[in-house]
């Protein structure tokens, strides 16, 4: 949420967030992450599933590697109500912001082009990270007694990544970077 604060913050100073497309998504997505932060998994099933997601999110980024250009097409309202609700939910299941799961759909549906999907993530993993974590404050579970550690290592990295994202990085280097992290974290969290 630190990170995804920061980036918001940044990009809609830069006026680079769409809000008109992510108005539907927000709208569908809120009450199914707040709805799968209720849901509590047990360790195995958690990491199993969220390793498989990132994983099916990367090899999505990497097949559908041609779609570096500007979106290509308009995203219908129903579709971005059911990307919203599904991501919501996968996101408030497995504690991840959505960022990572919203990103690889719009690009391989040419919604959004890789800079436009950048913009797009911070304030829908904003959104939908808070409503996971007050379903998880529900559940009885707290964030990690160093969380307050934690959230300054993230802000100064999200300080980095945001400048260099937006002033420095190429479409193609920013779907690079995605489809590395996102296999990198879905092959530690199968094997784990």
């Amino acid at each position: 949420m630190c990170v995804a604060t920061y980036s918001t913050w940044v990009f809609n100073r830069n006026k680079v967030v769409d809000w008109i497309m992510l108005r539907p998504l927000l709208l569908s997505s809120m009450p199914t992450a707040l709805a799968g932060g209720l849901v509590v998994l047990g360790e195995h099933i958690y990491k199993t599933l969220t390793g498989f997601v990132l994983l099916l999110a990367g090899a999505v980024m990497i097949v559908r590697h041609g779609r570096t250009a500007e979106r290509g097409c308009e995203t219908p309202l129903w579709g971005t109500l059911s990307i919203g609700a599904v991501v919501g939910l996968v996101s408030g299941l497995t504690g991840v912001g959505g960022g990572a799961f919203l990103a690889p759909t719009l690009i391989a549906l040419n919604w959004a082009s890789p800079k436009q999907t950048a913009a797009l993530s911070p304030p829908f993993i904003l959104a939908n990270s808070a409503l996971g974590f007050v379903g998880v404050l529900f559940t009885g579970q707290f964030p990690a007694s160093a969380f307050g550690l934690y959230a300054i290592a993230v802000l100064a990295g999200a300080a980095a990544g945001t400048v260099i994202g937006l002033k420095w990085m190429s479409q193609t280097t920013v779907r690079f970077i995605l489809v590395a992290v996102l296999l990198i974290a879905g092959i530690q969290l199968v094997r784990a």
